[in-house]
């Protein structure tokens, strides 16, 4: 039997920080996967991440795999894959399966951190070849490069469901719809825009009914739900789609913990069975400590931290820190973690309806019930002002905890006061020079460049631009509203791509004057 200071089981975005913390104090550290890639979710996340510099904000989500990993090696980190742990017992004695060979370790410490699984739900169909989870869809489009279906119905409309649909459509699908059975999008906003101005419809208060297909889908009925989630009577929709697509939340993977004596609770608000902890991940077995979504669902860049942290308690568990190191470290950890569980998305504020900004704005109900924000809405937000040249729209509507458009302008055109969940301002004093640094920067697209006159009745408009194949210059078109909808003409005036702007796309489009405040996203 192998013996190791500290055994880590999962190596996804808090199993390898918490590895990585956990070498750097001198620990010997194994970690083990049961996949054939470290990195668990990370290296399915194509999209930019929200927070701060010291959240990676504005990163996508498989560099900081990478850079996680390149980390781990350096601290010397053993990172065993294909290894599933089966069982947690007492003395922390693990066992774990390696090419069909059961392998026993001991260790001193134990970091679970083992995540989630995706919630299912049950309908007419639910059983057909066709009907996948939302993580199966990003596994397929952004590790295989294969599409998950032609024509898509998204079932969820929190972060994940948002993530996921705008990515289908990357990927070159049609999705027909987004559905919940909730009254209000569940997600951060942003995430609902950006779909939701490619044309995508939202229907909130609906549930599927059935999937139809013998072999495999080939359409699904929703209909609309009363206030106690029952269907009403005909209000059924039928949509031709060939994949219904589950986001329907997620279930910590929490079984080694109860294996191994871990006192545990059912708890539907950090996402079902999880163990009691501590401030610090510290089970009631010690020596043992939950990192990530096993303790509760949250975002990737929460998990990070929550595992760095449990990194630094198992170090000083084992003697390798004093006590004011320990201190010292989680002082700097715990206030990064509790600037991202501010704002309206904060753990607090699950399930409650916010109807005004931290500044004392009230919040779009269009965006709530629709993706979007309504035109008669939009000019409430600080971030969206008119004035003559060249200047950013800021159309961040929620108070969520993210600042990089604030430190990607050189200028300081772009201000956050105070709390990082702040709505951006744009300086009057601060003269713009059109170099989309902010536009490309934004995790939520939702800045644009804004010239209101240049010349002849026309103005032009700079979007953020993740599809393929990009449109040529001079390429005339459509520029659709924040619905979707066709407002006007456009043309393409230019497609800047540069290694800074990290894969986005800033595509300028000239429209006529009276849309420019309009037009947020071009067709061909």
């Amino acid at each position: 039997m192998k013996r190791y200071e500290l055994i880590v089981v999962g190596a996804g975005p808090s199993g390898l920080s918490a590895a990585i913390e956990a070498a750097k104090r001198g620990l010997n550290v194994i970690v083990f996967d049961e996949n054939a890639k470290a990195g668990g979710q990370l290296f399915k996340q194509i999209h930019k991440f929200f927070g701060s510099k010291e959240h990676h904000a504005k990163i996508r989500g498989f560099n900081i795999g990478e850079m996680l990993l390149k980390e781990a090696a350096e601290e010397g980190v053993e990172v065993v894959l294909n290894a599933t742990v089966t069982g947690l017992y007492g003395e922390k004695e693990v066992t774990v399966r390696v090419d069909d060979e059961i392998r026993h370790y001991k260790g001193d410490s134990v970091i679970i951190a083992t995540g989630a699984a995706e919630n299912m739900v049950t309908f007419e169909g639910w059983t057909l070849p066709g009907v996948i989870g939302a993580g199966a869809a990003q596994t397929m489009m952004n590790l295989h490069g294969i599409q998950p279906g032609k024509k898509v119905l998204m079932l969820g409309s929190g972060n994940v469901g948002l993530v996921v649909s705008f990515q289908l459509l990357q990927a070159g699908c049609e999705v027909a719809a987004i559905v919940d059975a909730a009254p209000r999008v569940g997600g951060y906003g942003v995430h609902a825009a950006k779909v939701a101005r490619c044309g995508v419809p939202f229907y909130l208060s609906h549930t599927i009914l059935k999937a139809h297909g013998e072999d495999c889908v080939t359409g699904v009925t929703i209909c609309e739900v009363d206030s106690n989630f029952k269907p009403i009577e005909g209000s059924e929709k039928y949509f031709p789609v060939d994949t219904i697509c589950l986001a329907v939340g997620l279930s910590p993977m929490s079984q080694l913990l109860k294996m191994s004596g871990c006192r545990m609770v059912d708890d539907p608000k950090r996402g079902g069975q999880v163990p009691v902890v501590g401030e610090y991940g510290e089970t009631s077995v010690p020596g043992i400590y939950a990192a990530g979504d096993v303790s509760g669902i949250e975002e990737a860049s929460s998990a990070m931290i929550g595992g760095s942290i449990c990194g630094v308690c198992a170090a000083e568990y084992l003697g390798y820190c004093t006590p004011e190191e320990k201190d010292e470290a989680l002082e700097k950890y715990t206030k990064a973690l509790d600037s991202l569980r501010q704002g309206m998305f904060a753990p607090k504020n699950r399930g409650k309806l916010i109807e005004k900004t931290e500044e004392g704005i009230d919040i779009s109900m269009n965006l709530l019930k629709k993706g979007f924000v309504a035109e008669d809405e939009i000019e409430r937000f600080p971030g969206v002002v008119k004035k003559p040249g060249i200047h950013p729209v800021v159309e961040c509507t929620q108070n969520i905890p993210c600042n990089p458009c604030r430190d990607a302008c050189p200028k300081g055109c772009i201000k956050i006061e105070g709390n990082i969940t702040h709505l951006p301002e744009i300086s009057d004093d601060v003269e713009c020079t059109g170099c989309g640094m902010c536009v490309a920067s934004c995790s939520g697209q939702a800045i644009f460049l804004v010239n209101e006159d240049i010349g002849d009745g026309f103005a032009s408009v700079t979007i953020p631009y993740e599809f393929t194949p990009i449109p040529e210059e001079g390429t005339v078109g459509f520029g659709l509203d924040r619905s979707g909808e066709k407002v006007c003409e456009a043309t393409v005036m230019s497609v800047k791509s540069v290694k800074a702007f990290d894969h986005t796309n800033l595509l300028t489009m000239k429209v006529p004057k009276e849309y420019v405040m309009k037009a947020r996203f071009f067709s061909v």
